[in-house]
């Protein structure tokens, strides 16, 4: 029997192919839409979307701005089903920092460009059980859509084009450039239960710089999104029920200034693109109810929600000169800066062993603060030479790069155990037990967690593509890369282009990759408050590499994840205002970097030290639970997207019709451990297997409708996510959560070339996620969860509508 995954690519398969056939029926004689070209994926002269060796998606700015979201995290995902943003919540900083991903991998795998170079990551790393759990990706939403003319995201492994993280693919940000008209635009928002209203501004303009064509863009845009909470009546904890959580969007306020400039300098261009932005974000920790240990009852008779206060910093500055040489040649060189911080404040909250001590304890406190930076020095060279009697078109260069990781820590009432710090003194709860050190929901980091450390690392890489004949096209990419820390790497790549007519293309490519670990994950160490599989809040320590943890554990510093990619697609024109492009893929990655199971001590009576060796390692710390970074995972990806566009013309009427499907399945092939105390299935458990399989969709489609007549344009767009499951609180019940279609609606009306009205309503049909299973998940719908947590792919806030006026001048 065909099994169901393949069933829905037949179906799928065959429900393209009937459109082709009743379109190319339907407008043989349209016009087709003005070609658009990409620059990702090749270093040769840029080409359009379908004339790629690779599958490369391009979102216009007219997509942009028919998108009803204002984040850009959440607008590629309505957009490009291969793109996933989960929606968070109760998880500390990944609140405001958002997990994005591509094909259904992490979010380090995905390399992010603007403007062709390589974007900074974030400081902040996913360490609850959340999409992307142990990684360090690229804060996506510090940019902001007024500044963006085009994304380009090349769905296909090219990290020895690009370099570490490109195992995914590649998404390249292209700001605006140019002369340009003064353009204001100013939008309010609210969902149909009355919350999270959400206004936004911004202004762009583009003016000359000098007197030969130069000029300087700029963009400052501002936001606030008010909290949304959908939280149900907490049954357990209090007494007549009441909601005690805040689940749903955190309160969040952002603000952006960038510019992108170009100034024509000494026969060539002298550049320079970047920009600032300052988010607060404003979320909620876990409930302590009044009889909680963690309580102070004198202060907080009724318990209390820790607020965790977040304020994210993020700046990046890239220069360069570009210049023609001889014989169409050309040389770029470019130094590029960016930072990324994330602080932390916790409010509404309280020291117990403080209090305990003397009878007070402040009610906030600083937490610290998590820095990363990353200077980049890129000297590329790109041109042809004749080979063969052809042009051999040759791309080639030097990167220099250096990376920097901060752990800054908090107030000492945040992290200490009374004011002198000295577990020998006993300070008693108000259950009579050994009273809980640092501010509740969030502890701060301490000064034993602290770390200012980095690395560097220098690539080569040389990028060849040849035309052989009319029909054939050939491409081959080497890289080597040499780390400070731990070695060196040689990667390459191939590709293949075939257009037997102008009506049909075949391409493939294969490639290996490598994903060096993040420092983020080399030195990243906390001390948090999560919940153990009782249910219970329990101290979890969080260990670096080579400290006394892993070295007990036997956990070795880690090392590359390698991985080989290889993908084979079709491309079909039967008329030219109709195309279908089908891609197959698969991404093999060994040694993968995770963020380990959480590791609790044994249970039952433990008559000695070998009897108990986890207890034994973790008693003296001090905590509960201990987790840490490891190579512990061999994953298999494999997936199929299929993509159709239509465009009719009628007489002063364009109607553009189109879908993407998208089909990924990943697999754990196996788990290791070099622990002799842990074996692979403990380190990383079953739990965490779901997580990394089934936590993100394995199917997300994307059909929309696109209609302007006259001065109104109408879009419809549906978004299909396939179901997720999770175990990550519930151990021993995989909890599912159903497939879902969310369909969005939006109507322009121009008034003028340069004044627009935008009405829209997303989620029309007031689609939620399945419902927590009330037995089962036990104790989470009794505590007020009502539907997802570690996995929400596309939120629990229900219907939104938003007005937004646009006006140049």
């Amino acid at each position: 029997m065909v099994n169901q995954p393949k069933k829905r690519v037949l179906l799928a398969t065959a429900l393209v192919s009937a459109m082709a056939s009743a379109f190319a029926q339907e407008a043989r004689n349209s016009q087709g839409e003005p070609a658009t070209v990409v620059v990702l994926g090749s270093r040769t002269q840029a080409k359009t979307a379908l004339d790629t060796a690779v599958p490369v998606g391009l979102i216009s700015a007219k997509d942009l701005q028919s998108a009803g979201s204002l984040e850009l995290g959440k607008v590629l995902q309505d957009l490009d089903p291969s793109f996933n943003f989960t929606t968070t919540f109760i998880s500390d900083g990944t609140d405001i920092i958002r997990p994005a991903t591509l094909r259904g991998l992490g979010p380090d795998q995905l390399l992010v460009l603007v403007n062709g170079k390589r974007r900074h990551q974030q400081a902040l790393v996913n360490v609850q059980q959340t999409i992307g759990r142990g990684s360090a990706g690229t804060d996506i939403n510090a940019i902001p859509l007024s500044a963006i003319q085009s994304i380009e995201v090349l769905r296909d492994g090219a990290a020895a084009q690009y370099g570490s993280d490109a195992i995914a693919g590649v998404i390249n940000i292209v700001l605006k450039k140019g002369v340009t008209d003064t353009q204001l635009s100013a939008s309010a928002g609210t969902t149909s239960e009355g919350d999270g209203d959400t206004y936004t501004a911004s202004a762009h303009k583009g003016m000359p710089l000098g007197l030969d064509g130069g000029y300087l863009n700029l963009s400052v845009e501002g936001r606030r999104r008010n909290e949304t909470n959908r939280a149900g009546v907490d049954t357990a904890r209090v007494n007549p029920p009441r909601v005690t959580q805040r689940i749903g969007d955190s309160l969040a306020k952002d603000g952006y200034l960038w510019l992108n400039a170009g100034l024509p300098v000494g026969g060539g261009e002298l550049y320079a693109f970047g920009g600032a932005s300052k988010r607060t974000g404003d979320a909620a920790g876990f409930f302590r109810s009044a009889g909680d240990a963690r309580n102070v009852p004198a202060v907080y008779p009724n318990g209390f929600l820790p607020n965790i206060n977040t304020t994210v910093k993020d700046a990046s500055l890239a220069v360069g000169y570009k210049h023609d040489l001889a014989n169409d040649w050309s040389v770029d060189l470019s130094l590029n800066h960016g930072r990324s911080e994330l602080g932390f404040h916790e409010s509404n909250s309280i020291n117990v062993s403080y209090y305990y001590e003397n009878g007070s304890s402040p009610l906030e406190a600083d937490t610290g603060k998590l820095k990363f930076d990353q200077t980049t020095l890129n000297l590329d060279f790109k041109g042809s030479v004749d080979f063969a009697g052809a042009p051999l078109y040759i791309g080639t260069g030097f990167e220099w790069r250096r990376d920097n990781y901060q752990i800054v820590a908090g107030d000492p009432v945040s992290y200490q155990y009374g004011r002198t710090n000295d577990p020998r003194k006993i300070i008693r709860d108000q259950s009579g037990g050994i009273a809980a050190s640092g501010i509740q929901g969030f502890p701060g980091y301490t000064p034993g967690t602290e770390v200012d450390d980095g690395r560097h690392n220098t690539a080569y890489y040389v990028d060849l593509e040849r035309k052989v004949g009319d029909a054939l096209s050939l491409g081959a990419a080497v890289r080597h890369e040499r780390y400070s820390d731990f070695g060196n790497t040689t990667i390459g790549k191939l590709s293949v282009r075939y257009d037997p007519s102008r009506l049909v293309g075949l391409r493939a490519s294969g490639s290996t990759g490598f994903r060096a670990p993040g420092v983020q994950q080399k030195f990243y160490s906390s001390v948090s408050t999560n919940l153990n599989a009782a249910g219970v809040l329990t101290e979890t320590l969080t260990a670096r590499e080579n400290s006394a943890v892993t070295r007990a554990f036997g956990i070795a510093p880690l090392q590359e994840e390698t991985s080989k990619s290889a993908s084979v697609g079709m491309i079909l024109r039967p008329t030219s205002n109709f195309s279908v492009t089908a891609d197959l893929y698969r991404t093999n990655i060994d040694d993968r970097i995770v963020f380990s199971s959480n590791i609790a001590p044994e249970s039952g009576a433990c008559p000695t030290a070998a009897a108990c060796p986890i207890k034994a390692i973790l008693d003296p710390l001090r905590v509960g639970q201990a987790q840490f970074f490891t190579n512990a995972i061999d994953t298999t990806t494999t997936g199929f997207d299929l993509v159709a566009q239509h465009t009719t013309r009628g007489q002063g009427s364009t109607l553009v019709l189109s879908g993407q499907l998208g089909f990924n399945r990943t697999k754990v092939k196996d788990r290791h451990s070099q622990s002799s105390v842990l074996s692979g299935a403990q380190l990383f458990d079953d739990t965490q297997v779901t997580l990394i399989e089934k936590g993100q969709p394995r199917q997300h489609h994307v059909v929309a409708a696109d209609y302007t007549v006259g001065q109104w344009n109408a879009t419809a767009r549906a978004n299909y996510f396939g179901e997720v499951e999770g175990q990550g609180f519930t151990p021993g019940f995989i909890q599912t959560w159903d497939a879902k279609w969310i369909v969005d609606l939006t109507a322009r009306y121009n008034f003028t070339r340069k004044l627009s009205l935008t009405a829209g309503v997303n989620n029309v049909f007031d689609t939620y996620p399945t419902k927590w299973d009330p037995v089962k998940a036990a104790p989470f719908p009794q505590l007020g969860f009502t539907y997802c947590w570690e996995t929400c792919p596309f939120g629990i806030n229900g219907r939104s509508m938003y007005a937004k006026v646009d006006y140049a001048f």
